[in-house]
């Protein structure tokens, strides 16, 4: 059947397919492959983001014996089908992978297998099979889809999903009750389709959705059709059988404003109490589907049941925990506020710690962090924290995943999880623990959250890219909104979009102090390392320096930095994991020079409210210290405005000589670049110099009348 001649209108999923894009790529069944596996993952409706596994059989000659053989090309272990490319594909002979079944030695000892997958591989470039390698190869069919719609899982995790699935497809959809992902579950798998050979599909109990074609496109459009026809059944029962949820049981009190404000409020306190290990990442939604949810009569009974699917539960832990405060809690008592969570907080980690030594093996990785990763506040929203902005957003998305799947599960029967024994087999299941042991050492500043002041050009900006770089996520902010807007294309480009949000910011601004620490509680759940960086530059005779100039200059070095470090000060108390303040001052914060009573008194005033801080936080494990730069010239700010015609009249030379001039009057005979100062600003915060405060880092080149001691 030709695409024309098919019905393509679906109104629950996207139908993406483009007939002349596919014509490109026929004849190359990998590239169709990837093709379709991108536009499945492209649709959030059909899976979620690493959810799902996709794969093709070709012919291909052997590259030992030159003879025609069947090879499976799959997504490998840990990849995500809306960006995958043919680097995170495994290839392997289909026949040795069936040949398997040969030395299987039963379900008890299944997890051998994975290893043997690769005595399979054809093509040596493959990425690591993943467990579903034997649920593809199993079954006979050219194209095949295993993926994890919410509209199918919440058929699945029904208590009546076996029958609705009959009912509903009329026997053209095959079920296979609940077993744990791995050699076994392939073997059943193919014993479904040796009973039912005209079948269409497979539903797989409280898990997900095998579907397949002749071609892609054929794969392709069955997936949709079947998710559709999930989906469109689903819709036509909401409300059917009494209200969803239950109905509701909190009135919506708070607008979408004042919600994001009490969450921006909370977030720090929360990520404080997740963090209690080690430092996480949080992020908030109030999407209309959680808050549908959270405010329900049903939320007391569903939530603690957890989830159904293991993608869903190896993300968001085996249940929330649900917030008892009231919608519109008086938040501005921070101690009165944490007394009332500790019981909650306690509460969460003995049940956690009582689930894993009820459910643990002999032979089961150590109890991991305690803390709740998804925290339900009735009223306001949903935070989550992970261990950094990806992971953590993914399991908001996961969480919301579950929410779809039990709202559909009631509509149409009675929803039900896995038992906690199976769950916690996912969950600590030696080849998932061996995936975490191959994952990347953090680096040094992750799960850490840093705003630099003046982060769009300049010294800022190298800053914040070095922090990045080092795993940190941060607020990119500036006064000037082009500017800013220039710069977050940039990080995007280069960084992702997880890595950065963006706020506008004038230092001397209280409102938008704020604001700005508003977006980063609610983008990433608080502060780590406040960097007061922005400034600008002033240099005049005191017979032409003018009260404006003067005033200026100490709004925004002395004011700005007062103000941005009060407001972090305020966040990282919430969080009781102490942080990192660092003040960018100057050489001229110790060495008179002509023309400069202005900038160099102000810098003065900086450099000592960073001792003064330092005396004072140190109790709060926060860290305050300074950079002295000098004469950094390249890509930055300070030379805007005058300054440098202004220092080249005090130094009689011309201003295309300032550059030769400030590298030779340095011992070293060296120019300082933004990338310099990033670096020592790094060294304060990388964990080197946690014991560290109130100490003074020259980045000069060496300026021997800038010498402290």
């Amino acid at each position: 059947m030709s695409v024309t001649e098919t019905n393509t209108a679906f109104k629950h999923v996207s139908y993406l397919w483009d007939e002349a894009k596919a014509a490109e790529l026929a004849g190359d069944e990998v590239a169709l492959l990837i093709y379709r596996s991108n536009l499945l993952g492209a649709d959030l409706r059909l899976t979620n983001y690493g959810g799902g596994n996709t794969s093709c059989k070709v012919m291909a000659p052997d590259p030992l014996t030159g003879q025609e053989t069947e090879v499976m090309w799959i997504k490998g272990s840990g990849g995500d089908i809306g960006t995958l490319n043919k680097s995170g594909l495994a290839a392997l002979y289909v026949d040795r992978l069936r040949s398997l079944k040969n030395v299987y030695r039963g379900l008890e000892l299944e997890d051998e297998m994975v290893e043997l997958f690769n005595h399979c591989i054809f093509d040596l470039s493959s990425k690591a099979p993943s467990i579903d390698t034997p649920l593809h190869g199993f079954l006979p069919f050219k194209h095949i889809d295993h993926l994890h719609p919410d509209a199918a899982i919440a058929i699945a995790a029904a208590k009546d999903g076996k029958r609705i699935t009959e009912e509903l497809f009329g026997g053209t959809i095959g079920w296979v009750d609940w077993q744990r992902p791995g050699f076994d579950l392939g073997l059943k798998l193919r014993a479904c389709l040796d009973l039912n050979p005209d079948i269409r599909g497979i539903m797989l109990g409280s898990h997900g959705l095998f579907t397949w074609g002749d071609t892609a496109y054929e794969s392709y459009l069955n997936t949709l059709e079947v998710v559709e026809t999930c989906a469109a059944y689903l819709e036509h029962n909401y409300g059917k059988n009494g209200p969803v949820f239950g109905g509701i049981k909190l009135v919506q009190k708070l607008d979408a404003e004042a919600r994001k404000k009490q969450a921006a409020a909370l977030a720090p306190v929360l990520r404080g109490f997740c963090s209690s290990n080690n430092p996480m990442i949080g992020h908030f939604t109030d999407a209309p589907s959680v808050m549908e949810f959270i405010n329900s009569n049903d939320l007391e009974r569903l939530a603690p049941m957890g989830t159904s699917c293991p993608d869903h539960f190896l993300r968001t832990k085996i249940n929330p925990l649900v917030l008892d405060l009231a919608p519109d809690e008086d938040l501005s008592d921070v101690q009165a506020l944490k007394e009332k969570l500790v019981p909650a907080f306690e509460a969460y980690r003995q049940m956690y710690t009582s689930y894993y030594e009820t459910c643990k093996h002999s032979n089961s990785p150590a109890i991991r962090d305690t803390n709740p990763v998804i925290i339900l506040y009735p009223g306001v929203g949903m935070f989550s924290f992970s261990k950094d902005k990806q992971t953590t957003r993914v399991a908001s998305e996961f969480y919301i995943n579950a929410i779809n799947v039990m709202k559909g599960a009631e509509a149409i029967s009675e929803y039900t999880s896995l038992p906690r024994q199976e769950a916690f087999n996912i969950e600590y299941w030696l080849l998932e623990e061996a995936k975490l042991q191959r994952m990347p050492k953090p680096k040094a500043l992750s799960g850490k959250i840093a705003l630099i002041t003046g982060s769009a050009g300049g010294i800022g900006k190298a800053i914040t890219k070095k922090f990045v770089e080092e795993g940190a996520v941060v607020i990119l902010n500036d006064m000037n909104t082009e500017r800013l807007a220039g710069a977050g294309e940039e990080f995007k480009k280069q960084f992702g979009k997880d890595a950065y949000t963006t706020a506008t910011l004038d230092v001397t601004n209280s409102g938008q102090i704020k604001e700005a620490f508003d977006i980063a509680a609610l983008a990433f759940g608080g502060m780590d390392i406040v960097v007061n960086n922005a400034g600008l530059s002033i240099s005049k005779s005191i017979a032409d320096h003018t009260e404006k100039d003067w005033d200026l200059l100490y709004d925004v070095l002395v004011k700005g930095q007062f103000l941005v470090t009060q407001a972090a000060v305020e966040v990282m108390r919430k969080q009781n994991i102490g942080g990192d303040i660092i003040n960018i001052v100057s050489k001229n914060s110790v060495v008179a020079g002509p023309n400069n009573a202005g900038y160099g008194s102000a810098k003065a005033a900086q450099a000592h409210l960073t001792r003064l801080l330092a005396a004072e936080l140190g109790v709060d494990k926060i860290r305050v210290n300074s950079v002295n730069p000098d004469a950094v010239i390249a890509d930055s700010n300070i030379w805007a405005g005058g300054w440098a015609e202004g220092r080249a009249k005090a130094y009689g030379i011309s201003v295309e000589e300032l550059p030769a001039y400030y590298a030779k009057r340095t011992l070293m005979n060296e120019s300082i670049l933004p990338q310099d100062i990033a670096n020592a600003c790094f060294l304060f915060v990388s964990g080197l110099l946690d014991k560290s405060t109130g100490n003074i880092l020259n980045v000069d080149g060496g300026v021997a009348a800038a010498f402290l001691r």
